[in-house]
């Protein structure tokens, strides 16, 4: 199982336009529009890490709009 967070820069003044895109995808567990740095945290799981690169490469980074993003991949988790 591979837990990943996707970090995302997006244009100025497409950022509604981009959650309400990404809303739809199935693969999402959760999403949050952020302030700082980033302008999206992206939350997604996969059983395999190719799931997750052909996530981020053929589905994340092809939506217009998008202009940077950074993955981090979960090395361990605490669940409450």
């Amino acid at each position: 199982m591979v837990l990943a967070y996707v970090l995302a820069k997006i244009d100025a003044g497409k950022d509604e336009e981009i959650f309400a895109r990404i809303r739809k995808l199935g693969e999402i567990k959760e999403a949050s529009a952020t302030y700082g740095v980033y302008d999206l945290l992206i939350k997604v799981r996969f059983e395999k890490i190719e799931e997750l690169d052909s996530f981020i490469f053929d589905v994340v980074r092809r939506i217009p709009g998008i202009k940077e993003t950074v993955t981090i991949i979960a090395a361990k988790t605490i669940v409450e």
